[in-house]
């Protein structure tokens, strides 16, 4: 084969087959101590899950050393016992996309920021406050984004009881919507 067919190296055809295994392959081999799970979920998709305290030390390694540029969505998830925050990022150049999901004790509904890494996770983490409580520590702005400013209640967690949201948004209605 010459030089002017030989396929080129690196990411010319996106997106580039095997990806997810090599994705894996380098996450697994840098946290293996602090994952509690990892596997391949489907093409081009890698899913690992870590404790809270990794957070900001994963997300630095995918962004910096990996370039997953791309922040797509949080969301939290309240399983009674814990809740978890699962953050999905992408690398466009090599169509590969890692699912990370941080475990969160239910006592203590907090973790880190990922806005300093990726702004497209103010709105989100703003949102998951609003909804379910969870604190993210260093977030720049962290107030209520759906909800009225003075509602005192996180209403997508399990524990929350339905007949105070209709009470509330009805007295509310009844004083003009303010």
């Amino acid at each position: 084969m010459s030089a002017a067919t030989a396929p080129t190296a690196g990411y010319a055809n996106r997106p580039v087959a095997g990806i997810e295994e090599e994705i894996y392959a380098q996450l697994v081999a840098r946290f293996k101590d602090r994952l509690a799970w990892a596997r391949v979920v489907r093409p081009r998709v890698v899913a690992i899950a870590i404790d809270r305290a990794h957070l900001i030390e994963v997300c630095t390694y995918l962004k910096e050393a990996l370039a997953f540029e791309h922040l797509s969505c949080i969301t939290a998830i309240d399983w009674k016992d814990h809740f978890e925050s699962v953050y999905h990022v992408s690398n466009w150049h090599n169509g590969c996309i890692v699912q990370v999901t941080a475990r969160i004790p239910y006592d203590d509904p907090r973790i880190a920021s990922v806005v300093p890494l990726w702004h497209a996770a103010d709105y989100h983490e703003r949102e998951a406050w609003d909804l379910m409580g969870i604190v993210y520590d260093g977030h720049p702005k962290l107030e209520r984004i759906l909800l009225p400013k003075d509602f005192q209640f996180h209403p997508l967690r399990k524990d929350f009881a339905q007949e105070v949201d209709r009470q509330y948004i009805s007295r509310r209605k009844l004083k003009g919507g303010k």
